[in-house]
């Protein structure tokens, strides 16, 4: 009897899952091609003058919040994106930062955009610590665009 009552069980539940409807969760899209005649136009994008609009558009200014130091605001993609550049930060602000360790909540830093050159670059990351042999700031750091030109990368 017990098996007759499994072998019933088991009979059902095959003929259930079996049978039992496939559902598409998806919706069916259908897509209605329409013809029209489009013109063409050859838009020339100049991609250095997309990066300096791109470039002008980043903050000037930074306010330190909780925990934040001097390397962690450079690295910032909106700031530098590189954290080896922060000595720029330091030295446009000398008047607020005595000791660029010490630096506090609530202070609000100029972040320099224009107005320093590659050899000025390259001397602030050899005082960051960056290796000796890549003191040019890498292909992904916010420089001004005539800077990133001179290093050879791409727009």
């Amino acid at each position: 009897m017990k098996k007759l009552l499994l072998l019933a069980v088991a009979c059902m539940m095959i003929f259930a899952w079996g049978c039992s409807k496939k559902v598409n969760p998806e919706p069916e899209v259908v897509v209605v091609e329409e013809e029209t005649t489009i013109v063409e136009e050859e838009v020339v994008v100049d991609p250095m003058a997309v990066y300096k609009s791109q470039y002008d558009s980043l903050p000037t200014t930074h306010t330190v919040t909780k925990g934040e130091c001097l390397w962690w605001i450079a690295e910032y993609k909106q700031v530098y994106n590189d954290p080896f550049m922060w000595p720029l930060i330091f030295k446009a602000n000398r008047g607020q930062i005595d000791n660029p360790d010490l630096i506090y909540p609530g202070q609000q830093f100029e972040i320099p955009r224009y107005g320093f050159t590659l050899d000025e670059v390259k001397q602030a990351r050899k005082e960051a610590g960056a290796p000796w042999k890549d003191l040019e700031p890498g292909p992904d750091a916010w420089v001004p665009a005539e800077m990133r030109a001179a290093l050879g990368y791409s727009f």
